[in-house]
């Protein structure tokens, strides 16, 4: 287990002594905002990925999201494959974006190489109508 050194610097004072730093290498700034760790063995590591992320979170650039994410820590990639038994599944991340609902119905339309998913509006009645037509 690495220790830390020091309490990592966020936000503006982070920005603020990167400024103060100057010319110095990455690494040796990242190591003077307590970006460093040191293991049991005595040697020490510098996190330059941690540094580089708060660098980001400090000037408000986020390269994830964390919304994003399902419940079992896996992020939506928007990809999927045809399983065995020929069907293709989208899962819940995605229909949750599009505040989808059970029972709500869509019209399957081929093209050359794509598939068109048209959602079908429900009338006053609570039938499917779709617009397009």
């Amino acid at each position: 287990m690495a220790d830390t050194l020091n309490a990592p610097l966020t936000g503006k004072a982070l920005l603020q002594k990167v400024k103060d730093l100057g010319d110095l290498t990455p690494r040796e700034k990242a190591r003077r905002c307590g970006y460093e760790t040191v293991a049991k063995n005595g040697q020490s590591r510098v996190n330059l990925s941690s540094f580089y992320e708060a660098l980001l979170a400090a000037r408000g650039i986020s390269l994830g999201k964390e919304g994003d994410k399902d419940g079992r820590g896996r992020e939506p990639t928007y990809r999927v494959s045809v399983h065995k038994n020929g069907q293709i599944v989208i899962g819940s991340t995605y229909t949750e974006k599009m505040g989808l609902q059970p029972g709500d119905e869509f019209e399957i339309k081929l093209g050359y190489k794509h598939i068109h998913l048209i959602q079908l509006d429900k009338d006053k009645n609570g039938s499917y109508d779709n617009d397009d037509e």
